[in-house]
């Protein structure tokens, strides 16, 4: 299983600085992939303090290019309602070259009403709307350079254009679907390299979801075996004798939640239940990233688990 770490995207420790050093220090220590995430909005007066202060994902993924050289660049996720097709498919072809060809496209559906708002986007038939989606991204990529691209559908229409340049990498970034329901996850398994799961999957039964993708894939006719497997894995450091209800007790105690012995000690069983790909996030932990947070603590804390929880 491959392992990789987020990089600080939400709280006020989510700095160009901030976020340049632990990328760099990531790849010297061997991780795998550094990630980004999605807000564009937030609630006004909401409770939720998760989202605080989150940048642009793909900006931030070109930025942090230029500043390593082999570890894997990707975003989990990026809205499709939130875009045209021939929009992202501009923006993440740039993007592949910019990265050098490191670039892994998670993409989702979005959940936040006043999101879609915001964007003026529609919420209804968001599935069938993403299956369209992506026919029509991947006609702007199929193919030479030069080579005219159309799509005609019943959300998308695009009459016979060009565009140039074609992804670096053969044929396309990976597409990794986000999603939970079950619709969400056959969708990943007829359509897409791999998923992607969100920072709200319950990791003791992740494997539940990896078995109803692979089998979507099996019916589609596609090779399972394949597919990426990709967990966020939402990583709560805490000591012996922290508040249990923080970290939950005994067997009930959640996963990569606890000291980093137990943290190191589920991977195995993430791997077991079918993960890939495993990124270490602390980016929901709100002893790092809440309103009351310092983000020098928050930036000792993350740099202490880049070298313990590292690839061994």
């Amino acid at each position: 299983m491959q392992i990789g770490f987020a990089v600080p995207v939400a709280g006020a420790w989510s700095t160009p600085a901030n976020q340049v050093l632990i990328a760099q220090r990531a790849e010297e220590l061997g991780y795998d992939s550094l990630w980004t995430l999605q807000r564009v909005v937030n609630p006004a007066g909401s409770a939720d303090q998760t989202y605080r202060n989150v940048p642009d994902p793909l900006v931030t993924l070109a930025y942090l290019a230029g500043y390593t050289a082999r570890v894997r660049l990707g975003v989990a996720v990026v809205n499709l309602p939130f875009y045209s097709p021939a929009l992202l498919a501009k923006q993440a072809i740039t993007l592949d070259h910019v990265t050098g060809g490191r670039l892994d496209l998670g993409l989702g559906l979005g959940w936040m009403p006043e999101e879609f708002a915001a964007v003026g986007a529609s919420m209804e038939r968001r599935g069938a709307r993403a299956e369209e989606f992506l026919a029509a991204l991947r006609a702007f990529w199929a193919g030479e350079a030069g080579q005219v691209s159309e799509y005609h559908g019943e959300f998308y229409d695009i009459p016979p254009v060009t565009m140039d340049p074609r992804p670096l990498q053969d044929p396309e970034p990976p597409i990794l679907l986000g999603g939970a329901s079950e619709p969400a996850l056959r969708r990943a398994g007829r359509l897409a390299a791999g998923w992607v799961s969100s920072s709200r999957a319950k990791l003791a039964d992740i494997g539940r979801s990896v078995d109803i993708v692979r089998e979507a894939a099996e019916k589609a006719g596609r090779d399972a075996a394949a597919l990426r497997f990709v967990c966020r894995g939402a990583v709560r450091i805490r000591e012996e004798g922290d508040d249990a209800s923080d970290i939950g007790a005994g067997a009930d105690r959640r996963p990569l939640t606890g000291t980093y012995d137990q943290i190191v000690g589920d991977f195995d069983a993430l791997a077991e239940q079918g993960v890939t790909e495993l990124f270490l996030d602390l980016n929901f932990d709100p002893r790092l990233t809440g309103p009351d947070a310092d983000p020098w603590d928050s930036m000792y804390i993350a740099r202490e688990a880049l070298e313990a929880l590292a690839p061994r």
